[in-house]
């Protein structure tokens, strides 16, 4: 199955008051190269995070960004400084002694002081962190992976359409190659008869010329590699492994055969097939730069 390496996944997960998101964006690359963008609460996970998405994704530039939400009763809780509360205590009965005041040092007094009662951010079980994360990857992932999928048929459908377009240009080519070495040895006939008047000349040497020509224009060899390599092509689009470099591999075959098809035409109809095949080829190699 092809698979394309552009998508995009998002996933959300909740668990004791902890809401955490997770987006997932990935274009092509040669290798899989993740980065993974996380809050300070969240870094311990950061090496989890890079295998689970290694696991499902093999190739592609990733970029995985996380943020997170807490909900009102756990987003921040109030601590009693007991130390700094006493201090001041301490020091504010010693002025009511000091200069005889009847005001009372009232908790309401001592809590208005700075920092005697400090909001601090709730601290979230590492279970938690950990079960939501996980969670919300999974859910990105398997959107960000369908998303691979779709765009990955439409691109096997394109290739498989570029496929039957060269299969059908090397039908053509396979038809006129026999004809190039007759239609030369027509050719070079009709140029000796014309000259043969007070000139000798040996059948035997243009018999040789001739064999000659038509073992230099013979592109049988190619044309058979050029249909097995089509053949295995066409089976990576069932495979469920990564095909990418696969494809890339057999495509470099593919357009190996025609470069030395086109070297030995000999002749412009071959040739103008041979440039549309060329053609053909270069659209497949730009889809397959996105296949994984």
């Amino acid at each position: 199955m092809v698979h394309s390496m552009t998508g995009y996944g998002k996933g959300e997960a909740d668990k004791d008051g902890l809401s955490a998101t997770v987006e997932i964006r990935s274009v092509n690359h040669r290798y899989a190269d993740i980065s993974v963008k996380l809050p300070r609460s969240f870094l311990a996970f950061e090496n989890l995070i890079r295998k689970q998405v290694g696991q499902a994704l093999n190739r592609g530039k990733i970029d995985v960004f996380v943020n997170y939400e807490l909900t009102a009763e756990v987003q921040a809780v109030p601590v009693l400084n007991r130390d700094l509360a006493g201090a001041y205590h301490q020091l504010l009965t010693g002025l009511q002694q000091e200069f005889d005041l009847k005001v009372p040092v009232t908790v309401e007094y001592l809590a208005s002081q700075k920092d005697v009662v400090q909001v601090r951010e709730a601290e979230i079980d590492e279970d938690v962190l950990r079960e939501c994360l996980v969670e919300a990857v999974s859910a990105a992932l398997a959107q960000h992976i369908g998303m691979r999928q779709v765009e990955g048929e439409e691109t096997r459908k394109d290739m498989a359409e570029r496929l039957d377009a060269a299969e059908l240009l090397l039908e053509q080519i396979e038809k006129r190659a026999p004809m190039v070495p007759l239609e030369w040895q027509e050719k070079l006939t009709e140029r000796l008869a014309r000259l043969q008047q007070g000139i000798e000349w040996d059948p035997q040497r243009v018999a040789q010329e001739i064999a000659l020509f038509s073992d230099r224009c013979d592109i049988s060899e190619e044309i058979a590699r050029f249909k097995s390599h089509l053949i295995q092509f066409r089976e990576l689009f069932d495979d469920q492994e990564p095909v990418g470099r696969r494809m890339d591999f057999l495509l470099q075959e593919l357009n190996r055969e025609v470069n030395t098809i086109g070297s030995k035409a000999n002749d412009a109809e071959l040739t103008r097939h041979v440039v549309a095949l060329k053609s053909e080829f270069e659209k497949v190699r730009e889809q397959v730069q996105n296949v994984e």
